[in-house]
Order: structure tokens, then sequence, then C-alpha cells
């Protein structure tokens, strides 16, 4: 039964009402969760003092040196990790040190500012910061830590200036409505240009730049950093920490510019804010900073990212990252301060509010209720050599206690935490509960995956329907694009290799496995070629596990050409010793041939297919449990193939349920699941006999960064050899907006660089060369090696960015050498 039914059938029944509309008892308002909590104590007063925050930019922009100087700075740790000497608290994994580069999201707790950092009135926050990978293979990892963050800081390079791949996870920013500040880093380095980067983030990023910043330069190397609110000296260059006192003493030469770079300021938070214009209408110029700084906060907490206040910094120098630290504090919103939660309720989306307030009031005896008393989202699992599965959550209501059942609302079963635990770099600090807006990991959960949500109900009961299917952004897994085979040894062999094989999906459900038990090999399927690198590297050093391993390959797909007819099948069998019967109707089409294009809000997606299921009489039709059922039977017979035992795609599968002809009775779950596996597969294989099962491969959108001397010989190889299309060639020094920007660069404020004066020597003096942006698509199967022989065309001057864009039908020679 659907959650508006449930509710419907709960309200107080009213003449001249509409059916679907809320009880009227309840009165639901748009309040958010600070509104529906109880009178808050001390501890949840604490809660404006936390910060959940987390690190994204391009990869090799400097997001775990920043980490690492955050806890420096914050004294978590006594010396500055250096990603080149492998030394670092986040990137914790060998492969990440040996490769320098982040590949599993890590989740820390620190406080800010230190006692000697407090200024008068000022408080100290807790900081739960989350620095996420930045190569393309783990986006899936980005996609589940940005929904939990209240709000981000985004890296970019000083030099390199806004990369492809940061407008990526800008874009995922915006779609989760996460308010951002942005730090332009290495402006240590040759070649570094803050006006540049500036200028990038209103070009590419598609919001108004504001300098909170700027640079102090001498002889072409930052030396520090000027706040231009308070116009004092917030960063200064040397080693360790910054020393307020020293930096009191210090007074910048470019007093004009920053007077320059503070009425700008103003004037573009005026048009965004009406509090401030008011306050500059009555005052002038002459605005408090702190007033200010409230302004900006204001302005940002929508997260609609239409201004973006932009730092400037070294992180490996430690050069403004104090003072990023204060901005964190300043300007990022607190778990309280965010849009009320969205939760699922089965197929239909609601505010949680509603969904709380319904638990409390439903027409049920009051010892049978399900009262939702706290509710948090997995959104990472880790397996600590140590500690055994670490959980890592986000409480959005209520307070996780240990050794309280917890219900898993995607597997459906109850769970309880043995320990609950901050992370502080190195150390794990045991703390006896988690409040609403808080970030903390559990131990002793056995099944709990990225991605479930989990809930607390009084009396620890099993929840009624529809409470016990409530979920908070449930996963959406992206297609895998490529595949290993792996053997083991022996059976006990075997029976390790499921068991750890089980813990990585648990760890993250983008990589899935299958086993083929005619051929006893197991498929370990990812989103890229570092992607399985990487699984196959925790599976041989993590878990020690020796197996014969095949070569990486492309994860080619099948479809249907042609709809296919509708075939009924009656599935009366004995499963697991339980008698039953039931019958389904199913028809497979193409996704591209669905008449209307929409998909409804009772389909389930799943790895790019539809599933629908009908109940043309409606007596079933709120029946949640066979739907499901249904669906899950569906899904399995997607999973491989007629013609190469590959997973369907892009198909839209219709399951038809008549309990005139379909229903015999009261059945076990297993045999509504077997008869639409059956009925699916049966559908598949006459459209395999009858010549219509195509093959779909992975086609990347690659972007590649190299010398204008190569670009010529790039795009031809990539024309010619590899069978790819360029779309688009762009000159990475020109100062040109993306398609659809709505920023005009001359109304863009940015200091002036200290070379401006000589612009003609710019690339003599720096060293650097003119280079260019390729955008092309190619499929996937020319690119699986193809950094190395981008490596000896461009001497290794090159930066190289795949996603997937699209599945294309392999035809002509191509689908004969398949």
């Amino acid at each position: 039964m659907s959650f508006l039914a449930i509710v419907t059938r709960a309200r107080v029944r009213c003449p001249g009402r509409c059916p679907g509309r809320w009880p009227h008892t309840i009165r639901p308002r748009r309040l958010g969760l600070r509104a529906i909590s109880t009178p808050p104590t001390s501890s949840e007063t604490a809660i404006d003092d936390v910060r959940n925050i987390g690190i994204i930019a391009h990869v090799d922009a400097g997001k775990t040196t920043t980490t690492e100087a955050m806890l420096y700075n914050s004294g978590a740790t006594r010396h500055l990790g250096n990603v080149d000497h492998g030394d670092t608290v986040t990137d914790f994994l060998p492969m990440e040190r040996q490769r320098g580069i982040t590949i599993q999201s890590a989740a820390i707790t620190f406080k800010w500012p230190k006692k000697e950092r407090l200024r008068a009135g000022g408080k100290e926050h807790i900081v739960n910061l989350i620095d996420t990978p930045g190569h393309q293979d783990f986006r899936f990892e980005v996609e589940r830590c940005l929904p939990v963050l209240d709000g981000a800081v985004c890296v970019i390079d000083g030099v390199e200036g806004v990369e492809a791949h940061t407008e990526r996870v800008w874009s995922s920013a915006q779609e989760f409505k996460v308010p951002r500040i942005v730090l332009v880093n290495k402006l240590d380095r040759e070649g570094a240009s803050f006006k540049k980067s500036v200028q990038d983030i209103g070009l590419k990023l598609n919001g108004m730049p504001l300098v909170c910043q700027i640079p102090w330069w001498e002889n072409d190397t930052v030396k520090g950093i000027v706040d231009v609110i308070s116009r004092s000296v917030v960063s200064w260059a040397g080693a360790g920490k910054d020393n307020l006192e020293e930096l009191a003493k210090k007074t910048p030469p470019f007093l004009e510019e920053i007077e320059r770079a503070r009425e700008k300021l103003i004037e573009k938070l005026c048009e965004y804010d009406d509090v401030l214009l008011e306050l500059w209408t009555e005052r002038g110029g002459d605005i408090p900073s702190e007033d200010i700084k409230h302004s900006i906060r204001r302005s940002i907490n929508n997260g609609e990212a239409s201004l973006v206040p932009v730092f400037a910094g070294s992180s490996l120098k430690n050069i403004g990252v104090a003072s990023l630290l204060d901005a964190v504090n300043d300007y990022l919103p607190s778990p309280r301060d965010r849009p009320e939660l969205q939760v699922r309720v089965g197929q239909e989306t609601h505010p949680f509010s509603r969904v709380l307030e319904l638990s409390r009031t439903q027409k049920v005896p009051v010892k049978q209720r399900s009262t939702i008393e706290a509710l948090a989202s997995v959104f990472k699992v880790v397996n600590d050599p140590k500690r055994g599965m670490l959980t890592f959550v986000r409480v959005y209501h209520g307070m996780l206690k240990k050794n309280t059942p917890m219900w898993n609302a995607n597997l459906q079963d109850f769970e309880k935490p043995l320990n609950i635990m901050q992370i502080s770099a190195k150390d794990h600090i045991e703390v006896p509960q988690l409040l609403a807006g808080q970030i903390g990991a559990l131990t002793g959960l056995k099944k709990a995956r990225t991605g479930d949500t989990m809930l607390i109900y009084t009396g620890n009961k099993t929840p009624n329907p529809p409470f016990h299917n409530v979920k908070v952004r449930p996963p959406e897994i992206p297609p895998a694009v490529a595949f290993i085979v792996l053997e083991p040894y022996t059976s006990t062999g075997a029976k390790a290799l499921e068991a750890a094989l089980e813990n990585l999906a648990r760890e993250d459900p983008s990589l899935r496995w299958s086993l083929n038990e005619n051929s006893e090999q197991y498929t370990l399927s990812g989103m890229g070629k570092l992607h399985l690198e990487v699984a196959r590297d925790r599976l041989e050093k993590h878990y020690k596990l020796e197996a014969h391993w095949g070569s990486i390959e492309v994860d080619y797909k099948e479809c249907v050409t042609q709809p296919t007819e509708t075939h009924r099948v009656v599935f009366d069998k004995t499963i697991g010793g339980k008698a039953g019967a039931a019958a389904c109707s199913v028809s497979v089409q193409p996704l591209e041939l669905n008449e209307n294009g929409s998909v409804a809000d009772s389909d389930f997606e799943r790895d790019g297919n539809i599933i629908r299921v009908l109940f043309p009489d409606n007596s079933f039709a709120d029946n949640e449990d066979i739907r499901l059922h249904l669906m899950n039977g569906a899904v399995s017979a997607l999973a491989r193939g007629p013609r190469r035992t590959s997973p369907l795609h892009r198909c839209l599968v219709t399951v038809t349920f008549d309990a005139s002809t379909d229903y015999f009775g009261p059945t076990p779950a297993g045999h509504y699941a077997s008869a639409a596996n059956q009925a699916v597969r049966t559908a598949l294989r006459e459209a395999h006999k009858n010549g219509s099962i195509g093959i779909l491969e992975p086609v990347m959108r690659v972007v590649i960064t190299c010398p204008e001397s190569s670009a010529g010989s790039v795009q031809h190889d990539l024309h010619s050899s590899r069978g790819g299309h360029v779309l688009e060639v762009m000159d990475m020094q020109e100062t040109a907006a993306r398609e659809g920007s709505q920023i005009d660069v001359s109304d863009i404020y940015a200091p002036p660089d200290p070379y401006e004066f000589q612009t003609t020597l710019r690339e003599t003096r720096k060293g650097s060369l003119r280079m260019l942006e390729i955008i092309a698509q190619v499929p996937l199967a020319e690119m699986l090696d193809y950094d190395q022989h981008l490596r000896s065309m461009t001497a290794g001057r090159h930066a190289l960015v795949m996603s997937l864009d699209t599945f294309e039908q392999v035809t002509g020679s191509r689908e004969k050498h398949l």
C-alpha cells in the first residue's frame, strides 16, 4: 500500500475534501527539523556550532594537502602530512600513498579555532570534514558524500584554474544545493594566476566570484594573504602556524587595491541581499566587517552558488589555511540552517516532518505505533583492520545510542551498533551518542551498506507499513563500464573470496560481483580501469586473497532492438519447501520507444532499465510487497542477456499482474519473483531467436589537455585510430565562458597578478606552454590503456579525464570482432 493511500485511509472523513490530501487533524506546516524537534537542550543548541563540510576538486588540485593542513592547524596532528612523502592521515590505504591520490573518502572530526585564536565573543566549532576522491572512477564515492554535507570547500589549482572534473563535482554540489566557498590553491607555484582562476570561477562555474582575500605577491612569489573585509593580513609564509601578533604588525602596500576589492564585494552583495543594501543606503561604504560576513552567509546559504566567496593560499606551505578555517565557521551553514530533509516512502517523496508527524498520530493502538525516534543515513562503510567494519552515518533526527536496535530500511532488518565513535585523525574516540546534525562511525553492524537508511522506533518494535520503508536518498548506482574475471585456487579460497567481495560491495555499491556456476569464475564489475585495479589491490593486500586474475575488459551491454510479444508465465513449484503459485505477463521494448518518454513514480529504474508493474483491475495496486517482488524478479532476469550473457541496458520491461488470472491465493514471496524472472527470460530468448538483441558499448566523454604542438596528432589519433569524434578544441589561456554561462567577464572583479604589466613576457618568464583542451567522444574499448600512449605523444605534458557519456550500439566490423 502506498504512503499516500495510508494517509488517506487514516484521515478523519470530512465531506467535500479531496481524498489525496493530508488529514485535517495533522495540519502539516513547512517547517525545518528545528521546528519539529523537542525544546533544545544545551547539547542540541551546540548543533549551531557544528560544520559538516567536504573538500571537492579536480584530481591533484590539493584536496588532501588542504585537509592535512587543516588538521595540523587545529592541533589534531603534530606535523603537516605530505602526499609526496606518503604520511597523510586521510589517504591511509597503501595504494593511495603509492599513487598520491585519494581513493576512499575519509571522515575526520576536529575543533576550530584553537583557544589562542578565539576572537572576542567567538565560539569553538566542531568540524566534521570529509576528504573526497578527485578521480572520475570514484565519482560514486563523491555522490554519496555530498548529500550529507552542509557545506563544501572547492579547491582549485592556481596554475590550471577550473579543470574538467572541477566542473563535474561542482554540478553535483549544485544538484544537492550544497553551499560552497572556493580556495585558489598552489599560488606558490610558477605560473599561478589568481586573476585567471577567479575569472574561471565566474565563466566556467557560472557563479559571480566574491574576492574575499588578495594574495600578497613579492617578486612573483606569494608571501601572504590579505583579508578584504577586515583589511588585515591573515596569513604569512614561513615555518609553522600563523602568529596573530606578528600578522597584526604587517601592513600591505596595496591599500588602494584592498579598498577597491572591498567596494566591489559590497556592491555585488547588495545586488543579492536586501538587508545589506538597506545598511549601505544608510551608511555608504562604511559597513562593519561582521555585517558583511553575515550578508555573505545569507547569500550562499541556499546552495544556488549565485555568489561564490573566493579565498587564496598555498596548502603545501600552510599559507591561508587557518583563515580558510575561519571562513568555514563564518560562512558555511550549520545543520540547523539547512532546508528540511526530504525522504522517500515507498515510491513517493515527502518532507520528513510530515512522515514524522504521521508516525506519531497513525490510527493504530498506541502500543503498536511505529513512532520514529531517530533517523540516520549511511554514507560510507570502511573495513578497518583493527575495528572491523566502520559504518559512517549522518544523523538527521533524534539520537543514536550504542546497543540500541536500528532498523535498516533498505535491508528490512534490525541491527545493533556496539560502539559509537568520532574519528579525529588517527584517534578513534568513543562517544555515548550522536545527536541530530552530527557525523560519526558505528561498529558492530553486520549488514549495513553505503547508502542505507537507519531508523530507531519507540519500543524497538518492527515498524508498521509504510514506516518500515522510509529512506534518505536511496543510492542511484551507475552502470558498470569495465569488468575483470578472477578464479580462486581452492574451494576454501572461494568462500573467503565471496566474503571479501561482499565486504567490498558493502563499502562501494558501484562494485558488483557475480558467480558463473558453470565455470566457477567470479566477475567483478566497476566504473573503470583504476576502480578495478584498486579493488584488486584491496583483495590481495588487505584481505590476503590469492586468485588467478584475468585482464580488465570493457563491460558491454545487450539491448532489445524491437518490442517483444507479451509472454505469460505461471510459476507453480516448491521453493525452499514452500509450495505456491503465481503468474504474470511481461513485454520488453527498447526504452527509446517509450511512447510518452516519461517515467511514472511507481516505475523502478536500475542499471539503465525501467521496470513498470501494472495492476489492470487495481485490486493489488496498493500492495507494495507484490510490486517489489515482481520488480526484483525482472531485475535479476536482466542481469544476463541471451546473446553474450552481458547485462541488459535501455530496456522498458512491463510486468502485468491481473488478479483475475494471476492470483492463486496466499503465495510465498519468491513465487512472484520467479514468475517475473521466467517471463522476462522467455521474452528475451524469443527476441534473440528473432535477431532482435543488439550489443551496446560504453562511450566516454574524454577531456585531454595537452601542448599546442601535439594537439594535432592527438586529434588525428582519436578520430582515425580510435573511432572517436572530436567535439571541441579550446585554448586554455583564453578567458572564454562555457556554453550557457550568464556571467560577463567585464563584471568580474579580480586583482591584478604581479606580472600583468609584462603580459608578452609571461610565457618565457614562467616557462609555461600554450595548452589546448580537446573534448571528444571515444569508445571505452579504445581508451583503457590510452594514458600511456598519450604520454609518448605529449612527452608526459598532458591531463586525461574520462567519464561515461552514453552507450551506443555496436555495428559493422566492430560487432563482428565481438
